[in-house]
């Protein structure tokens, strides 16, 4: 009997295995997220890149129009000097003795009869 009880035995641990296979094989995998929650994460994340480029791109735009702005700023205030060079030399040119010494020169002379005073400006 002692043979028997042991066949009874080990039938029954054959038995447990196979149904513990069976519930093992069973059991469905299921993963961290489903298919939609994939889909609408690579979906977020792309927007995400895309909006960083964009930003970033928009930052360089800026950037580069600041820099144009400023050498626009620096041309305009070098020709600001320039101008009021240009006028300090007007100015010299245009004085009563330097005019009347070039006259001269000329050979004109000046006559006080035919004098006609111009109101400045």
């Amino acid at each position: 009997m002692s043979n028997l009880a042991r066949n009874i035995q080990q039938q029954q641990r054959v038995d447990q295995t196979i149904k513990e296979e069976r519930q093992i094989k069973i059991k469905i995998k299921k993963s961290w997220l489903t298919p939609g929650e994939k889909i609408m994460s690579v979906a977020f994340a792309g927007l995400v890149c895309f909006g960083a480029v964009h930003l970033i791109s928009n930052q360089a735009t800026i950037y580069q129009m600041n820099k144009e702005i400023q050498n626009v700023e620096t041309k305009i205030s070098e020709q600001k000097k320039v101008n009021a060079d240009l006028q300090v030399q007007v100015k010299d040119l245009s004085n009563y003795e330097r005019i009347y010494k070039e006259a001269k020169k000329m050979g004109l002379e000046l006559n006080d009869n035919n004098v006609k005073v111009v109101p400045a400006q």
